[in-house]
């Protein structure tokens, strides 16, 4: 094909491979002069394999290189895998931002803590609004997910209209925004979608994924069950549509809301503000709740997930400076638990048990439904979109490869399960792998951001996992240690009453001091070569006494 023909390219950076850290691109003109937009730039987060690193975002050098060809970013939701890491590597793209107004609010408001409000040119577009960015005619088309004003967009090009989904399920009755817009699905597909970017998650699960409205039913009911006790409810905070149905439910049962949490209050402020949310008569501020009789009370808390520094954990550990749970209390969890933070959620629930506080979940009873589509959604939406070509995203690689094989029942003549990095044509004569990108993922360690292969962030892991030793010595130039050798040592057990630290550190002084000894005079005035041989013994030791291969650091100070 001509280098000066027209290609339009599908790009994953991120969410092709993985549940989370969002990041798509689509490109379209000839290799060279070929015009870009982003759909979504998200985050993951950090666990036990990145000690110190709580945000990991996709690697964007790739477009980076390319911005002054960026037109810009385009965000389909306000999930922090979709957005999160907007403020954060705007600085590196610099471009125009586009979103609808609850997804808007939230942007403002993350642009304004990073000090960027001002230098970024924003877009609000309406629901169901259309809209140019060079080459790309986009529509927005209102679908139903776990948050306010989930939208696919609908991206014409001169080659062929693509359907981007982003994350959606099919409920009726959301409670919270519109259903489904079936209408605009089934338009699109009589136009003709020659590409279908479609969500994952849950295409191992049969049927629907439920609606919120049962939801909403189960929890007045099981509030009820709780006259005279104090109750506490666990949920994304994202989830305003839940967040709404907590709080009727906490009306119908004689009981007022205290938000507890900082996003817990941010979503609710932003859903307040842009006019979805109206059921918000009866919150407390968190002082004025904890002087009141709590069976008069409904606590709406962040933190189902376990995290350490959320709100419920904070209150299960006794660390919150107004609430706490006591013997008979409930705490109900309106969630389920994301792949990954198992351990923090027992370890909480453990605490909540341990003050016997009774806890309800969704495995107990229907007070949850997820925010994806299943395989009968999946069928549907394939159904109403006709598209030539299936592209599976958002999903770890076993998710992707079944997504495809489901969508070539489904009569779809081309399924292609890509990888982040991987750029597919999709026209014209597509689907087709036609390179391979640099990708990879960022990883915010303090107030900087570094490639996740960074030295010092690898070096950080070892230590974690094996420990870390120095040993300094101060020699002069005949040869002759004049003080030390002086050992530290980290990350080890130290035993009773410190015993084996101590004598760890006499063997590791004496094999220091034995290495020495053994050069010979010339190596012994080269600090480097002194140092290397040093640690070589050092490291030897440990592996043989200790069965870990400790960093090891030695300082050789001549005089």
């Amino acid at each position: 094909m001509s280098k000066n023909s027209d290609e339009l390219v599908f790009l994953p950076l991120g969410g092709s491979g993985e549940i989370g850290m969002n990041l798509n691109l689509f490109g379209f003109g000839p290799e060279g002069r070929r015009k870009w937009i982003i759909v979504d730039i998200g985050v993951t987060f950090g666990n036990a394999e990145t000690p110190g690193v709580e945000i990991i975002m996709p690697d964007t050098a790739f477009i980076e290189e390319r911005k002054k060809d960026l037109l810009g970013i385009v965000l389909t939701h306000a999930h922090e895998d979709h957005m999160g890491a907007l403020a954060r590597l705007w600085p590196r793209l610099k471009c125009p931002v586009y979103a609808t107004p609850f997804t808007m609010y939230l942007v403002k408001d993350r642009l304004s803590e990073f000090g960027l409000l001002d230098a970024v040119t924003l877009h609000e577009i309406p629901l169901k609004g259309r809209f140019d960015i060079g080459p790309f005619d986009i529509e927005m088309v209102t679908l139903t997910h776990s948050i306010p004003e989930p939208n696919a967009l609908a991206i014409r090009t001169p080659l062929g209209l693509i359907l981007h989904t982003g994350d959606w399920k099919i409920d009726p009755s959301p409670q919270l925004g519109d259903p489904v817009d079936e209408i605009a699905l089934k338009a699109l597909g009589e136009e003709g979608i020659l590409a279908m970017i479609c969500d994952s998650t849950n295409v191992f699960t049969p049927g629907f994924a439920g609606s919120e409205e049962g939801v909403r039913v189960e929890l007045s009911k099981l509030i009820s069950e709780y006259k005279g006790r104090g109750v506490a409810v666990a949920s994304f905070a994202s989830n305003v549509a839940r967040l709404q149905s907590v709080m009727i439910a906490a009306r119908e049962n004689d009981r007022s809301v205290c938000l507890v949490g900082r996003s817990m209050l941010r979503m609710v402020g932003a859903a307040k503000a842009v006019g979805l949310l109206k059921e918000t008569d009866q919150l407390l501020d968190m002082e004025t709740a904890a002087s009141l009789p709590q069976e008069h009370v409904l606590y709406l808390c962040t933190g189902s997930q376990g995290e350490p520094r959320a709100a419920l954990t904070r209150i299960a550990n006794g660390d919150h400076r107004f609430i706490d749970f006591n013997q008979g209390d409930v705490v109900i969890f309106s969630s389920k638990i994301i792949p990954g933070n198992e351990l923090g959620i027992f370890a909480l629930q453990n605490a909540l048990a341990d003050e016997g506080v009774e806890i309800v979940s969704e495995k107990d009873r229907p007070i949850h439904v997820s925010g994806h589509p299943c395989r009968g959604e999946l069928a549907q939406m394939y159904a109403w979109a006709q598209p030539e070509i299936a592209v599976p995203v958002h999903g770890e690689r076993r998710h992707l490869l079944e997504h495809a094989k489901l969508a070539k029942t489904l009569g779809v003549k081309h399924a292609r399960a890509g990888r982040n990095g991987e750029m597919m044509r999709l026209a014209p004569n597509g689907p087709e792998i036609v390179d391979i990108v640099p990708s990879g993922r960022l990883h915010q360690d303090g107030v900087e951001i570094v490639n996740a292969l960074d030295a010092g962030l690898r070096l950080r892991k070892k230590m974690a996992y094996a420990g870390h030793v120095t040993v300094s010595l101060v020699v002069n130039d005949k040869g002759r240690i004049i003080s030390g050798p002086e050992p530290r040592i980290s990350g080890f057990p130290e035993g009773d009453n410190g015993k084996i630290i101590d004598r760890l550190l006499d063997k590791i002084a004496d094999e220091a001091e034995t290495a020495f000894d053994n050069l010979r005079l010339s190596e012994k005035r080269d600090e480097d070569i002194s140092e290397k041989r040093i640690e070589s013994r050092i490291k030897r030791y440990l592996k043989q006494n200790t069965g870990k291969r400790a960093i090891v650091e030695v300082t050789v100070h001549k005089i």
